[in-house]
């Protein structure tokens, strides 16, 4: 491969799922590996099989349908999975990631003495003999093996030099340097980089990676720093989700490369065109919405209100602007149908936005199309992205909204009558009273779901301009009753919480879709784990 191009690792469904509320099915997790595919990302990390028999079956169907396209000519994305440095992670890994046409397994252990001490409980000579171990372990497996050291930024970069040459005599194809915990800065990092490629022994047969977190705001610029000293992998997210302050932004390290060629001389395979959509779709799926003011992405990022900006971007756009909009897929808002357009329309145009659905989905999204066409003269791309990533979060919903009405205003109290269909197909009407419209909705919903929550965040915003927008809606909440959930990646307990995201014209309708699909979703993993309880009963009887 050339020596200048450098490789897109995205773990958007793996790093970026760990994100507080960004629990996402499997059906929007298939979405979004294809629309990562669309975009052009050479690597996608699909999850973590071993942390649950569904994770295991998420990834396998993303290895299965994005890993083996039957375009012609399409590009071929290599599915990795993550697994700890043992044998049940990584041949639960390989039993995944086996089924795509190029698989990858991803294994890491910690090197930092911190996390030797505290965590693992291991002597640097135990850990140099797992790495050697687990990594021949994965090697009889998968050809393509990557191998991190966690914690790599804390590690000493003499013991790092050992660990790494380990793993390459072990047959690590690729080695990722991790700035775990988002502790160092672009000049440690790109010295760090710099001197691990320089001195240990075999570094010219693998692919240098790097992998940064943003808890100093500075993981685009240390992973920039990373590529400018060596490293032609780079592991990102999408809006830069992630635990704590995030990932590595995709978009920002991808524009930083292509707006500054003649800085870094550096080549990718992303198609930029599809960035402002893919966020968009993870936005929407995450339920984790895009600050206004985030480079490439928000908003803002092309708004110009200032008089003296406006005046310089009417004579040269380029006064105040690096790079165009249409360039990252953000284009003026446009009429794509009409009331009048047919399915096959529908069908075609979302195709074009990187939709594949399904004859049913397309059914379903087209009766939601023309309601939307007689309440809204102008239907854009944003709208059609809006009503099908809502019919989407709703494909595994145990109950659903049948139909509502709410009465508010100053006089009197508000009031919402809700009807819901449960998973059988029953109806269920209740009237609740509220101290506001939202309120007096998510009182009658509990009411007929029964499933305690605290309700954390509730964001809303317009998709498009003008008074008869689509409001979308994200929430996210914590449930009363569920368990937390084991991170298996640090051996801790972690607080589970669920998003939600509705879409509609009516704002009040928009709030009880998005509050049902996270009840939903809690409700699936209260099923989950009362199976799984069940089950340990079954096996200790």
């Amino acid at each position: 491969m050339n020596s200048n191009y450098v490789r897109i690792f995205d773990t958007t469904l793996r790093d970026g799922e760990q994100s507080p509320g960004a629990s996402l099915t499997s059906a929007e997790k298939l979405e979004i590996a294809r629309q990562l595919s669309k975009l052009g990302v050479d690597i996608i990390e699909a999850g973590f099989p071993a942390a649950s028999p569904d994770d295991l079956e998420g990834v396998k169907q993303i290895a299965v349908e994005v890993g083996n396209p039957i375009e012609p000519n399409a590009r071929v994305p290599i599915i990795a999975g993550l697994a700890r440095a043992n044998k049940n992670d990584i041949e639960k890994c390989w039993d995944a990631v086996k089924h795509a046409r190029h698989p990858r397994i991803h294994t890491f252990l910690a090197t930092s003495d911190i996390h030797l001490k505290y965590k693992l409980k291991m002597s640097r000579e135990q850990v140099v003999e797992r790495v050697r171990e687990m990594v021949s372990y994965a090697k009889t497996f998968c050809d393509d093996v990557e191998f991190s050291p966690e914690d790599a930024g804390r590690s000493d970069p003499e013991y790092l030099l050992e660990v790494l040459e380990v793993a390459i005599q072990a047959g690590a194809t690729t080695l990722n340097i991790p700035d775990t915990v988002g502790y160092t800065t672009p000049q440690e990092f790109g010295a760090l980089i710099k001197g691990l490629i320089e001195n240990t022994p075999g570094a010219d047969k693998v692919i240098w990676s790097v992998h940064c977190h943003d808890d100093l705001g500075l993981a685009t610029a240390n992973t920039l720093a990373g590529v400018s000293n060596g490293a032609r992998q780079v592991e990102v997210t999408m809006n830069g989700i992630g635990e704590r302050a995030g990932n590595t932004s995709l978009e920002e390290v991808v524009m930083a490369m292509h707006t500054r060629p003649a800085l870094f001389g550096l080549q990718h395979g992303i198609d930029t065109t599809q960035i402002s959509r893919t966020s968009r779709m993870v936005s929407n799926f995450t339920g984790i919405p895009v600050q206004p003011n985030k480079a490439i992405v928000g908003a803002n990022a092309f708004a110009h209100e200032a008089g003296i900006h406006q005046d310089g971007m009417l004579k040269n756009n380029m006064t105040y602007e690096i790079m165009k909009p249409e360039t990252v897929g953000v284009n003026a808002s446009r009429l794509v149908l009409g009331k009048h357009s047919g399915r096959h329309a529908l069908k075609a145009r979302f195709v074009e936005l990187g939709y594949n659905l399904s004859d049913d989905e397309l059914d379903q999204a087209f009766a939601r199309f023309k309601e939307l066409a007689d309440k809204k003269k102008v239907i854009t791309d944003a709208d059609l992205e809006a009503l099908v990533s809502d019919e989407i979060a709703s494909l595994n919903e145990l109950f659903s909204l049948d139909g509502m009405q709410v009465a508010c205003g100053t006089m009197g109290m508000p009031t919402a009558t809700v009807r819901l269909k449960d998973p059988e197909g029953k109806q269920h009407t209740i009237a609740a009273i509220g101290t506001g419209p939202v309120d007096a909705t998510y009182k009658a919903i509990d009411a007929i779901v029964n499933c305690p929550n605290t309700l954390l965040e509730f964001n809303i915003h317009a998709v498009t301009e003008g008074i008869d927008a689509l409001g979308q809606v994200t929430v996210r909440i914590q449930g009363k009753d569920i368990q937390p959930r084991m991170d298996v990646q640090r051996e801790t307990e972690r607080t589970r919480t669920f998003g939600g995201y509705g879409a509609d014209t009516d704002i009040i309708v928009a709030s009880a879709k998005a509050y049902l699909a996270a009840l939903n979703k809690l409700l699936i993993a209260t099923q989950a784990q009362e199976n799984a309880m069940g089950s340990e009963v079954a096996l200790m009887a």
